[in-house]
């Protein structure tokens, strides 16, 4: 007779969608995040363009691959001992994961995170336990002053008083970032497209995405092309770096990019109003920007396209608050 203990045990299933732990839900080939045409605002038929949406990950964005590739390196190279306490510098997503990460490894995590970003990923970090330091942007005003939380991050490991305390995962010049997308998104989106994928899309921020995808679906092939998405300088676009007020993150393979496209605020958040309207997305703002440009590019160009949605929009509510301003408000 089966005891009532065994009975209520159960493996994980990813057949299913049963899992024993959370990590688990983390994008990988057997186990993707959606594709998903657009079907209205491109409506150019000899350019499909699906995006690929990383905000089904468990914690929200395509940084959870990333978080569980950095941790996953940290302690295979024995960097991250007993007493060890970690450190980086985020624009929102990495902290996050990386705090639900390191909740669940019961190591402590300070994040440093630009002034700017929304206070709701700010709120999410906190929560989850970890530690939040905001920066102005001036923090380091003179070569690339959006940079600021990552000389604050630098500090904590360099400092005589911290040096031995902290270590940080360092998205910006980690191979493991690079790692994480040519092992698991770049596979994912192969073979989603049945190989039939002619343009990628997606935008600078740290460049692990970019970096690892375009190397991965350039090797099965190279006339695939890539197209990396920068907004202007001084933007609101959270997630995003222009590169000449930020610093070109170290992991970026310049020679795998075929395109650059600039996008400023105006028509990335016009293009997120969109998706919310007319796609029924609720996206962040960054996606919004990469298929703008992905719309722009659509007009001399023909071919089967993919183009990242980092996140969701639900961490941008007092972003959108102000992009609506009074609309349906029915007391205005």
């Amino acid at each position: 007779m089966t005891s009532p203990a065994s009975s209520s045990s159960l493996p994980s299933r990813p057949d299913l969608k049963r899992f024993d732990d959370i990590r688990e839900l983390i994008g990988n080939p057997d186990n993707p995040t959606p594709l998903v045409k657009l079907n209205r605002v491109i409506q150019k038929d000899s350019f499909p363009l699906f995006l690929k949406l990383e905000w089904f990950n468990p914690f929200g964005s395509i940084k959870d691959r990333t978080a569980a590739y950095l941790l996953r390196g940290l302690e295979k190279r024995g960097a991250l001992t007993e007493g060890k306490q970690l450190v980086e510098p985020t624009s929102g997503n990495t902290g996050i994961a990386l705090a639900a990460l390191a909740t669940l490894r019961g190591t402590k995590l300070t994040v440093t995170i630009p002034d700017g970003v929304p206070d709701e990923k700010k709120l999410l970090i906190r929560m989850l336990g970890a530690e939040v330091w905001a920066t102005p942007d001036d923090l380091c005003p003179v070569n690339h002053p959006k940079d600021g939380a990552i000389a604050l991050a630098y500090s904590f490991i360099t400092g005589p008083a911290t040096k031995d305390q902290y270590v940080m995962p360092n998205q910006y010049e980690n191979p493991d970032n690079v790692a994480a997308h040519y092992e698991t998104t770049g596979p994912e989106i192969w073979k989603q497209t049945e190989g039939k994928i002619r343009y990628f899309f997606a935008g600078y921020g740290t460049c692990g995405t970019i970096t690892g995808v375009a190397k991965y679906l350039k090797e099965q092939d190279p006339s695939i092309q890539i197209i990396a998405v920068e907004p202007q300088k001084g933007h609101h676009i959270p997630g995003l770096k222009n590169f000449k007020e930020a610093k070109q993150p170290a992991i970026l393979d310049p020679c795998l990019i075929d395109h650059v496209i600039q996008v400023n605020d105006e028509p990335a958040y016009a293009m997120t109003k969109r998706l919310f309207r007319e796609e029924g997305l609720i996206i962040g703002p960054s996606t919004g920007a990469i298929v703008h440009a992905a719309n722009e590019f659509s007009k001399d160009h023909e071919g089967l396209a993919v183009g990242i949605s980092p996140d969701s929009g639900f961490k941008y509510a007092s972003y959108f608050q102000d992009l609506l301003g009074d609309e349906g408000n029915p007391a205005a």
